[in-house]
């Protein structure tokens, strides 16, 4: 059935609070355990209906899956062919996508339907397509009555050199993933290297790829179709770790954020720092957030790694509701990531939507409470964050997107002084 948050603003936030495991490094770690029948122990794993998921395709790949502690997970098992159910699975989660690049080095074929996801503009798997076609797939659109879906196939060596057509970080790991498993060396170009491709090539190494040019944009990966069973952590997560400072940041509460890979977030952290928010590095894994008096911020755009994460500029936006002046939120990559601001609106912002990739921001505004409607799962996260600002009770519905994200995000909150709580609705 489906849920709701309901939340009664104005309490300020105080305590501890700390990042799970990295649900976007968790993906193509996973989909890596396809590339052998060997055991792989994966620890950290965030314990969000995603995740789940990809769990589940993976049994109906073949692989046995078992829980060796809360958060630690046993993989291993012979690859076989994807059935009915792999292809339904995929079509709830968009990082199915991660599947092409493993299934494909293995078995040489995949029939694929478009992966689901969150709806936040266009999302087309057509640079994922390309890289492929680059290597030498053949690839078909094929309509078989109600079904759609893409035919991949491998019927040569592969060849060695694939150009991205934008710095994609899911074609960059598909890529990764494709490439392991061939002992002939490829190299990518334009790739993304972000905190899930630094965890990703950290994981395939383990299993005996070897990956150079991580930091340059421009990798070479010599695989083995031997790849060995290994064991590895998932890194915190930086995305659920700057929600936490940006709520810390918005409510202006005092806040210690603990397991954040700080190094992923400099520039995050310096931004926040230079508009004017006090801001404790007490070591590389652990960041105080303290109360402000004035903070003005004039424009945040997301860019790929190192610029800022799109997923964080939502919690920009909530956050430029209460600083002083007009602020320019702009987000190149998803015309669809703004949506959310129009349940800001609703609850007393004042935006004004330039374009579709672009919002201006008066504040600061008293926010009060209203129902508002989740459109994709960070702009659901910056919704939680507005209703804790807001004065008096704010519904947040269709909560399940935020679900895909944050793990046992009420519970958590609660814990540091959140008035939330989940219903039936």
């Amino acid at each position: 059935m489906a849920e709701k948050f309901i939340i009664n603003g104005g309490k300020v936030l105080k305590g501890e609070i700390e990042a799970r495991g990295a649900k976007n490094a968790a993906f193509p770690i996973l989909a890596a355990t396809l590339l052998t029948d060997e055991a792989c122990i994966i620890d950290n794993i965030p314990l969000i209906k995603d995740i789940f998921n990809f769990i589940e395709i993976l049994k109906t790949l073949g692989k046995k899956v078992d829980w060796l502690e809360e958060r630690k997970i046993r993989i291993e098992g012979k690859l076989k062919e994807p059935n009915k159910e792999t292809e339904e699975l995929i079509k709830k989660l968009r990082g199915s996508v991660l599947l092409l690049g493993p299934i494909l080095a293995r078995l040489k074929k995949f029939n694929l339907p478009q992966p689901g996801g969150c709806l936040i503009g266009a999302r087309p798997i057509s640079t994922h397509l390309d890289a492929f076609k680059q290597l030498g797939v053949g690839i078909e659109v094929k309509v078989n009555k109600d079904r759609e879906y893409f035919e991949l196939e491998l019927k040569d060596k592969p060849k060695n050199k694939v150009i991205l057509n934008e710095f994609s970080v899911t074609a960059t790991e598909n890529v990764l993933l494709f490439a392991s498993f061939f002992d002939e060396q490829t190299e990518i170009k334009i790739a993304d290297c972000d905190y899930e491709i630094h965890d990703l090539v950290k994981f395939l190494t383990k299993m005996g790829a070897k990956i150079t040019g991580i930091d340059s944009r421009a990798f070479s990966i010599k695989g083995s179709s031997k790849l060995k069973g290994a064991e590895h952590k998932i890194m915190n997560d930086p995305i659920e770790a700057g929600t936490f400072i940006l709520m810390a940041a918005a409510t202006k509460s005092e806040l210690i954020v603990k397991n954040v890979e700080v190094s992923y977030l400099e520039l995050v952290l310096k931004r926040l720092n230079d508009f004017g928010l006090p801001i404790e590095i007490i070591d590389e894994t652990t960041v105080k957030i303290k109360p402000w008096a004035v903070l003005k911020m004039e424009k945040v755009q997301a860019l790929p790694y190192p610029g800022i994460a799109t997923d964080l500029l939502p919690l920009f936006g909530v956050l430029a509701t209460q600083t002083e002046g007009t602020t320019l939120i702009h987000d190149p990559l998803y015309e669809g990531r703004l949506r959310y601001l129009n349940e800001l609106n609703k609850m007393g912002a004042q935006i004004i939507f330039a374009d579709p990739h672009r919002a201006i921001i008066n504040g600061p505004t008293e926010l009060r409470g209203v129902s508002v409607d989740t459109p994709d799962l960070r702009g659901g996260a910056s919704l939680i964050v507005g209703a804790l600002l807001a004065r008096g009770e704010t519904i947040i519905n269709n909560i399940e997107q935020i679900d895909r994200g944050y793990e046992k995000i009420e519970e958590r909150l609660q814990k540091i002084g959140a008035d939330i709580r989940r219903e039936l609705t």
